[in-house]
């Protein structure tokens, strides 16, 4: 999701949309192939001291440096097998981070080691105490990598244009479990040295690390669940359909190709719902609703196993390569594990996320490709990267027909399997294998249209689900005065509250508030979905009994979907002493990079 109230400058059309400009790296003449990491997890001094191996290719034989990529890292030496190398670090850039500039003798020294350590206020890992955990005995420690912050834990290409493979050797405290993402071990005995080994190629956004009190349970034959002890059996629980999901995602897709699909459950600070490491997904626990009403973020991050990981965007500004193709697959997923009943729903519920979203935001910004070269690429994360990139996927399949269009998808995961593409390299191939193929269907103006076109295409119809007429009713009835015990909504689905919620509108009295409140009960709702519509709805209006049960839920989840919106509507609303009261108490609990997110949308 973007920040609500950062302008985004546009990119100019005469930029070189191959080159990642989130990125340092010359990585065009240079290339790093493998990363041989050694981690010494220090607890007392939130830092990790590293080294790190980099094996290189060189693609200009002249070439005179290696440019790599860091964030607020001390670099105490650069060395070949033979000598020491010059190196410094460049003026930091506030987003970017700094430019480690290596000079490289006139010898193609094929490997590289670097010695560094990282800063206890590094973007992309959060350290937390004991006290901020579950089980309240041990500290924690996370990583969150994308889109740019493996760099503020690991010299490297910092590009998803830069595939590597990595081996890693990590020093924990005896009595701690180290996961990352690669195969991991449940048997390895707990005395405080781990070793990793991921020998397939993956962007570098893709590196992951989680240290704790971690616990395992096997939920299938090739998947499981990390996670405290005290949580474990009931994620193991939410989520015992993986396995059915990794059945259904293969007959659509191919093989798996990354052998296990284990998950980490981590504390409720972690930023998103999910993040798709390979190997190991890390999740927000504030999925276990009990229910499994949730757990389509589970089908999300398993299907970038193909749309994602195998087939990846070559810099933020195609994210949407990854982020739609996933989004509609997941819904297939869905589909076919929990009928199609939920899969409407949830793509109905999409629709409407972008619906709002486009009322928010300038048109220029409502493109499938992000252009953000010139600004965080956190913006890149939108509703138009993901829902209406999912619309756009969704289309394909209405106009080849389901069976003509699971072939072209089949075709494109395969053909573009462990590389990085960008939106033109996707445009020719579609123009070939949509265009070319399938004259009959779609034209080249209606394919550019959706992938460069502002807003929606002229005449395009959204998704309906005759599951929601009975809401439509409920709302009307409500609306009309009807008091809210007399709804019928017994047996509402999350999914059929959260279009109540959103179907609201703007303006409600003090009166229909508490109805809706005293007869649902929703200000105590514990599902983070329902409770996050509910507040949005209540801070609008003024309704004052919420606060208390917002403050707990905002310094209780640091999940970026909720925190920021609801920030955003306390701002809004004029909430500013509450907001700054809230935050003040919440903020030591988020993610370093909500943190800083939440610091210049506060102060604008």
């Amino acid at each position: 999701m973007p920040l609500e109230n950062q302008q985004m400058p546009i990119a100019p059309a005469a930029w070189d949309l191959t080159r990642d400009y989130h990125s340092f790296a010359n990585s065009d003449q240079v290339q790093v192939t493998h990363l041989s990491l050694a981690l010494k997890v220090d607890f007392a001094t939130r830092t990790l001291l590293g080294e790190v191996t980099l094996s290189l290719r060189y693609l200009e034989p002249q070439v005179g440096e290696l440019w790599l990529d860091s964030r607020d890292l001390s670099i105490l030496s650069v060395t070949t097998d033979e000598a020491a190398l010059v190196f410094h670090l460049e003026t930091a850039d506030d987003i970017l981070g700094q430019k480690l500039v290596i000079q490289l003798p006139q010898a193609q020294f094929e490997r590289i080691y670097i010695r560094y350590q990282t800063s206890p206020e590094a973007e992309g890992l959060q350290w937390l105490t004991p006290e901020q955990t579950a089980g309240k005995a041990l500290p924690y420690l996370f990583s969150q990598s994308q889109p740019i912050n493996a760099r503020s834990w690991i010299p490297l290409q910092d590009s998803p244009k830069v595939r590597i493979t990595f081996d890693a050797h990590v020093e924990v405290p005896k009595g701690m479990r180290a996961v990352m993402s690669a195969m991991n071990d449940p048997d390895t005995p707990l005395e405080g040295q781990f070793q990793f080994e991921m020998e397939k190629p993956i962007p570098t956004h893709l590196l992951a690390l989680a240290v704790g009190d971690l616990a395992f349970q096997a939920i299938g034959p090739r998947s499981g669940v990390y996670t405290e002890p005290c949580m474990l059996a009931a994620a193991a629980t939410e989520f015992a359909d993986t396995e059915h999901m990794l059945d259904v995602a293969q007959s659509l897709l191919g093989p798996y190709a990354w052998g296990r699909y284990d998950m980490i459950i981590l504390p409720p600070s972690f930023p998103f719902g999910g993040m798709e490491n390979p190997r190991l997904a890390f999740l927000t626990p504030t999925l276990i609703a009990g229910d499994k009403s949730l757990v389509s973020t589970v089908a999300h991050e398993l299907a970038h196993s193909w749309t994602g990981n195998l087939v990846s965007n070559a810099t933020w500004r195609d994210l949407w390569l990854n982020e739609g193709f996933t989004t509609y697959f997941t819904n297939r997923i869905v589909e076919e594990v929990y009928g199609k009943e939920q899969a409407e729903l949830e793509w109905v519920i999409e629709f409407g996320r972008l619906q709002e979203e486009m009322a928010a935001l300038p048109l220029h910004r409502q493109t499938l490709p992000a252009n953000v070269q010139l600004a965080d690429p956190n913006l890149a994360f939108n509703r138009f990267t993901y829902d209406k990139a999912s619309m756009f996927v969704h289309e394909l399949e209405h106009r080849l027909g389901r069976t003509e269009f699971d072939k072209f998808l089949f075709a494109y995961v395969q053909h573009f399997a462990f590389k990085a593409i960008t939106t033109e390299v996707f445009v020719e191939y579609a123009k070939v294998a949509l265009v070319e193929a399938y004259p009959d269907k779609i034209s080249e103006v209606e394919l550019l249209e959706w992938i460069y076109g502002e807003g929606l295409p002229q005449g395009y119809v959204g998704p309906t689900s005759r599951s929601l007429d009975k809401v439509d009713c409920a709302l009307d009835d409500f609306l009309q005065g009807k008091a809210a015990s007399e709804l019928k909504a017994k047996g509402w689905r999350v999914h059929h509250w959260q279009y109540f919620l959103t179907q609201l509108p703007e303006v409600l009295s003090q009166v229909q508030l508490m109805d809706l409140d005293d007869t649902f009960k929703l200000t105590e709702s514990s599902n983070a979905e329902i409770a996050c519509d509910w507040f949005r709805v209540a801070i609008r209006n003024h309704y004052d009994p919420v606060l208390p049960a917002l403050s707990a839920y905002l310094q209780r989840i640091g999940r970026g979907k909720f925190v920021r919106p609801l920030y955003a509507e306390l701002q809004v609303a004029g909430y500013h002493t509450e907001l700054q009261q809230i935050y003040a108490s919440a903020r030591a609990g988020y993610h370093p990079s909500i943190q800083v997110q939440l610091d210049r949308m506060l102060k604008g």
